[in-house]
């Protein structure tokens, strides 16, 4: 990257196009898992809890690998972490082919596919958010698309692979491509500019902000919920006579309304107020559990519960960064969201394997859709209190001597805040030194719940 490099530039859009390339091969292969449901289970004889213990691998991996993956990414830049992520893509579906323990499946496919995730989704959308700050929630918006549009079309590409070829081959055909398109987008990213150098802010001080603890146990309430219609979506309706491409739809769906609420939703958060629309989304989704739970053998209901989840899903996941930016700030951003992702790694890991547990206990799917949607009441619950007084105003420290690109930036002092306070970029066409956005990242947020978490 060059000198001359600005946010809200041209560069910024293209590391947007990286982002929506990676989440899009990231959560299209992770998403298909459940079109190689039955197929996996058949081949190794094992239940549904067994079976879906390999994806609730990869959503512990992803999640919780997010912190180091993060931190490492701040410090040495995206490629670097992006590098292996690819790798590893490659690497760990080639070998799940190659399997005949499912035991060892969990590791080939949990570690490749996870540690892959980890490494290309923190880190590319942490730098999104730094590259913009008139259109940060755009961005984003257009970032995370790739979720959801990989969500719509990999299932379907999954399901007509292993109906064509079997499913070890599709694994390898993901393989080569996945780490390839993984490949790309290493190229194409970059470090936002002024990001380089800036003194992290610890994991114990992000740890001491109540607002923190309150979004990670909604966060880990929401995880152990959210992920069951991923697994046994597409295997419930086929249960109910509903035929398997058919069913294969239903992921097809979520992620045509996850693709949808990522676009609309992220672009006007501006007017409905980002906070407001983050906790819609979040309650949003457990209402959409109604739904499954009602559908019967009824694929129009099963279809409007899945575009109804994915279209709060996609919001929600599109606005999570920014909501984390205009709490915690910039610095060191991608270390902690990778620190609240580990929430929804956990609740993944567990989630699924339990809902299947009481599948096979109870020979019926809706105790497992029951405590989906009773989880997430808890996540709204556990959500910052509303109302919240707002915290004391933001007092920068004072900023040292900057570095200009273009147009030349002032200094903080008593009566004028320096632009970097709480992690705000400086004017475009600007650059700070490191040392001028190191330290007030975390302050507003130390006293109490800020005043962004109300309605």
């Amino acid at each position: 990257m060059t000198s001359t490099a600005r946010v809200d530039s041209a560069r910024g859009w293209v590391v947007v196009g990286a982002a929506a390339l990676a989440t899009f091969t990231i959560f299209g292969i992770t998403y298909s898992f459940g079109t190689a449901f039955r197929a996996i289970a058949a081949e190794f004889g094992a239940g549904k809890g067994a079976v879906a213990l390999m994806f609730g691998f990869v959503i512990f991996f992803l999640f919780v690998l997010s912190l180091p993956a993060g931190r490492l990414s701040d410090r040495f830049g995206p490629r670097p972490v992006m590098a292996v992520g690819a790798t590893s893509m490659g690497v760990g579906l080639w070998l799940t082919s190659l399997v005949h323990d499912l035991e060892v499946g969990y590791a080939t496919y949990g570690l490749g596919v996870g540690i892959s995730a980890a490494c290309c989704y923190v880190p590319m959308v942490a730098q999104v958010s730094a590259w913009f700050v008139r259109r940060r929630a755009a961005a984003l918006g257009l970032a995370s698309a790739g979720i959801g549009l990989g969500t719509l079309v990999g299932p379907k590409i999954t399901a007509r692979l292993i109906e064509s070829q079997g499913w070890r081959p599709a694994f390898r055909i993901l393989a080569v491509t996945g780490a390839g398109a993984l490949a790309l987008s290493t190229v194409l990213a970059a470090r936002a500019p002024g990001s380089s150098g800036a003194v992290l802010p610890s994991l114990r001080s992000i740890v001491a902000i109540s607002a923190f603890r309150r979004l990670y146990l909604s966060g880990l309430l929401m995880g152990l919920g959210l992920f069951v219609p991923f697994v046994f979506l597409a295997p419930y309706a086929a249960d109910r006579g509903i035929a398997e491409t058919t069913a294969a739809w239903l992921v097809s769906l979520l992620g045509l309304g996850s693709l949808s609420g990522r676009l609309v939703l992220s672009a006007v958060a501006s007017r409905m107020g980002l906070t407001r629309l983050y906790r819609f989304c979040v309650l949003g989704m457990g209402l959409s559990f109604a739904f499954w739970l009602l559908a019967g053998s009824s694929f129009v209901m099963l279809a409007t519960f899945a575009v109804l989840l994915g279209l709060a899903y996609g919001g929600y996941v599109a606005l999570s960064p920014a909501v984390s930016a205009q709490l915690f700030g910039l610095v060191g951003l991608a270390g902690i969201l990778g620190a609240l992702y580990t929430s929804s790694g956990i609740g993944g890991l567990a989630g699924p394997p339990l809902a299947g547990w009481l599948i096979d206990t109870t020979g019926s799917y809706y105790p497992a859709i029951g405590m989906a949607l009773a989880l997430f009441v808890g996540a709204v619950i556990a959500l910052p209190p509303l109302g919240t007084a707002p915290s004391p105003a933001v007092t920068a420290a004072p900023a040292a001597p900057t570095v200009t690109v273009g147009t030349p930036v002032a200094s903080g002092n008593g009566n004028q805040p320096d632009p970097a306070a709480n992690g705000a970029h400086p004017p475009v066409g600007a650059r700070l030194a490191p040392s001028a956005v190191a330290r007030p990242v975390l302050a507003p947020a130390v006293a109490g719940c800020p005043p962004f978490l109300s309605w």
